[in-house]
C-alpha cells in the first residue's frame, strides 16, 4: 500500500482557508442584518434602551436684543451653566468631588456622594454663573475629567440695570417673557425652540443647535432721556416725601413714547428680589387715579367743540354751583366775579367748568370724553394696561352731580398715559395719535418700522389752537407760572386731586399733577408729572417748579432751541426739528 503524501501546515491552511472566510463571510452578514433590524426599531423602543443614557431638553432661541432708539443695548442675552457628572466615569472619586465642591461652594461629603452615585448622571449645580462656569471647564481640562458635564443656560441680562424696568419687563427662568416689552412681544422675540436628545455620557456630546432666532427690538425710547426722567423722579420724590410718582414724555406729533418711569421701581436682573410683586406693574399704564384740575382743558376743549361756548364766552361767578344736589366750590372757595373761559383755566375754576357742562348736557359732555379716549385703553404697546374708568347715563353708579363734579377731574379715573395722549391731541391740532414705544422690529436682517396710528381726532384745529393758546395763559399769568422756562413758550395744567375712600375723600393727602408742552407754537414734547402724596398743597407750588427743572434738561437733550432762534431761522427759510 502506498504511502500516503505528508501534508505540510501550508497545504492544511490552504484547505482551510476557503471555509474561514465562508465562516467570516456568513458571520459579517449576520451583524449587518443585526445592525439593520436594530437601526429600525420604533423610535419608542430606542427611547427605553437609551433612557439612562439620555435626556431629551428644551433649548431656547437666542431672544432678540432690545435698544434704545439709538442702538444702545437694554436687554441682551448671557449664559449659565448646568454642571453635572457620570459617577460610573469617574476616575479619582474624593479628588473629584473635593475639587467640583470648592468651586461649586457645595458640600465635600455630599459632593462625594453624588460622585459615588450609581445612577448614570447626577445634577451638581443648576445654574452657575460664567465665571463658575470658566473654572469648571478649567479643572476638566487640568484634571482630564470627562465625567464632569457642562450644559449652557441662555438667561437675560439687562445691562442699565434698573433703568427703564418697567418699560422693558423681566424674563423668568423658564425664558418667558412678562410685563412691558419682554411680555407684549413674547413670541416675537423668542424665536422658535426645539426640543434635542443630550447624551449623558461626555464623550457623546455634540455642539447645541440655536433655534430660530428671535427678532430684534428697537424702541423710541431714549436711555439718556430716560436716565434724566428716573434721577428728576426720584429726586423729586425724596425731595417731598411722596409715595411714588410718574414721568412720561411723548412726541405729541407722532405719538412716540421718549421717556417713561415710575417709583419705586425694580431690578429686572433680580425681579425676584422684590418685597410686593406689585412693583412689577407699570403704574404709568395701569395705575387709575383722578387727575383733578388737569382735566379742565379736555372739558373746555369739548364744549368747543360741539360749539356749547366760543372763546368769547363768559359767566357770573359765585363761588359755588349746585348739580345734581351736590355742591360745588372753586378751590380758594372764593367767588371771581365775570370770568371768560380763559379765565376758568388761568384760574383753575371749578365753578367754571361745572356750568360749562351743566349747559352741554351729559349726552355732548360724556361722548366727547368718549373721543379723547376716556374709560378705555390707549392700544399701547406694552404688557399690563388698564382702561381707566368712567361712568355714563344708564350706568348704576352714575348720577347728575357726575356731570359737575366729572367736570375737573372728580368721580372718573385715568392713567397717566391716558391722561397724556389725551392732551396731546391738543398739542397736535386736534389729532390724537396712539402711544408707541417701538421704533422698529428686525428679523433676519429685515427691517420693519411701526405705522404711527391716529386715534381720531376729537377737536378741530382751529379749537386746539385755542386751547393751547388758553394753557399758555396759565403758566404766562395764571396760578402755573412756576413751570416757566425762559426763552421758551410753554403751555401747561396743574391738577391737585383729592384721593378717594370707601367713605369719601381724603382731606391729608392728595395727588399733584402737571402737564406742559413745548414749545408751544411748535410743540415736539409733551411731558406729564404725578406725584403721589407729596407734601405740600397745590401742585402749582410742588410740581410746576419741578417741571421746570427737567424740561431746562430736555430742550438740552432734544436739541430744540429757545423761541428767538426758531423763530430766525424759520424766516430765513430753515426747518427746526428737534430730535
Amino acid at each position: 500500500m502506498a504511502a500516503q503524501p505528508t501534508l505540510t501546515q501550508q497545504d492544511v491552511f490552504n484547505r482551510r482557508l476557503p471555509i474561514v472566510l465562508v465562516a467570516m463571510i456568513i458571520a459579517s452578514g449576520l451583524l449587518l442584518m443585526r445592525l439593520i433590524s436594530f437601526q429600525q426599531l420604533a423610535p419608542e423602543v430606542l427611547n427605553e434602551l437609551s433612557t439612562d443614557y439620555n435626556r431629551t431638553v428644551r433649548l431656547a432661541a437666542a431672544r432678540g436684543i432690545i435698544y434704545d432708539r439709538r442702538g444702545q443695548r437694554l436687554a441682551v442675552n448671557t449664559l449659565e451653566y448646568r454642571i453635572g457628572v457620570s459617577p460610573n466615569l469617574v476616575a479619582n472619586p474624593q479628588r473629584t468631588a473635593t475639587q467640583l465642591s470648592s468651586i461649586l461652594n457645595l458640600d465635600e461629603l455630599r459632593t462625594y456622594e453624588a460622585v459615588t452615585s450609581s445612577q448614570p448622571w447626577v445634577l451638581l449645580a443648576p445654574r452657575v454663573n460664567a465665571e463658575v462656569g470658566q473654572q469648571i471647564e478649567q479643572l476638566k481640562l487640568d484634571l482630564q475629567l470627562p465625567s464632569v458635564t457642562i450644559e449652557k443656560i441662555p438667561r437675560r441680562s439687562y445691562p442699565q440695570g434698573t433703568l427703564a424696568a418697567h418699560i422693558l419687563g423681566y424674563v423668568s427662568g423658564d425664558l418667558r417673557g412678562y410685563y412691558g416689552v419682554e411680555g407684549y412681544y413674547q413670541d416675537q422675540l423668542a424665536g422658535r425652540a426645539v426640543n434635542s436628545v443630550v447624551s449623558s455620557i461626555p464623550f457623546d456630546q455634540t455642539d447645541t443647535q440655536e433655534a430660530g432666532r428671535g427678532s430684534d427690538i428697537y424702541l423710541t425710547l431714549d436711555r439718556d432721556l430716560q436716565y434724566l426722567v428716573e434721577s428728576e423722579l426720584q429726586l423729586a420724590v425724596t425731595q417731598n416725601n411722596a409715595k411714588g410718582g410718574s414721568i412720561i414724555i411723548m412726541n405729541p406729533r407722532t405719538g412716540d413714547i421718549l421717556a417713561m418711569a415710575s417709583y419705586p421701581s425694580f431690578d429686572p436682573n433680580a425681579y425676584l428680589n422684590v418685597s410686593d410683586q406689585r412693583s412689577w406693574n407699570n403704574p404709568a399704564i395701569s395705575g387709575q387715579y383722578e387727575p383733578g384740575s388737569v382735566f379742565k382743558v379736555l372739558t373746555v376743549a369739548a364744549a368747543l367743540d360741539k360749539g356749547t361756548i366760543t372763546k368769547d364766552w363768559g359767566y357770573t361767578d359765585q363761588g359755588q354751583i349746585n348739580i345734581g344736589g351736590v355742591t360745588i366750590q372753586n378751590w380758594d372757595r372764593a367767588a371771581h366775579g365775570y370770568t371768560d373761559v380763559a379765565g376758568v383755566l388761568v384760574n383753575s375754576l371749578n365753578v367754571g367748568v361745572a356750568t360749562i357742562t351743566s349747559a352741554m348736557g351729559p349726552t355732548n359732555f360724556y361722548s366727547e370724553l368718549a373721543q379723547f379716549g376716556i374709560g378705555r385703553l390707549t392700544g399701547v404697546n406694552l404688557e399690563g394696561e388698564a382702561a381707566g374708568m368712567m361712568h355714563v347715563p344708564g350706568d348704576s353708579e352714575w348720577s347728575e352731580s357726575n356731570l359737575g363734579t366729572n367736570s375737573f377731574g372728580q368721580g372718573l379715573a385715568v392713567t397717566p398715559l391716558q391722561m397724556i395722549t389725551a392732551v396731546a391731541a391738543i398739542a397736535n391740532d386736534g389729532l390724537m395719535m396712539q402711544p408707541n414705544i417701538v421704533q422698529k422690529i428686525v428679523t433676519n436682517g429685515v427691517e420693519v418700522r411701526s405705522q404711527r396710528v391716529p386715534l381720531g381726532r376729537p377737536i378741530s384745529a382751529e379749537v386746539a389752537r385755542q386751547v393751547r393758546d388758553m394753557m399758555v395763559a396759565v403758566v404766562r399769568d395764571g396760578l402755573d407760572d412756576g413751570a416757566q422756562l425762559p426763552g421758551y413758550t410753554l403751555a401747561g395744567k396743574t391738577g391737585t386731586a383729592e384721593i378717594p375712600t370707601p367713605v369719601g375723600y381724603r382731606s391729608d393727602a392728595w395727588i399733584m399733577s402737571f402737564i406742559g408742552f413745548l414749545p408751544a407754537d411748535d410743540p415736539q414734547a409733551i411731558i406729564l408729572i404725578k406725584l403721589d402724596e407729596p407734601n405740600g398743597r397745590w401742585a402749582s407750588q410742588v410740581v410746576a417748579p419741578i417741571f421746570r427743572r427737567l424740561a431746562e434738561r430736555v430742550v438740552i437733550l432734544l436739541e430744540i432751541p429757545p423761541d428767538d432762534v426758531r423763530q430766525a431761522l424759520k424766516s430765513q427759510g430753515g426747518i427746526v426739528q428737534g430730535q
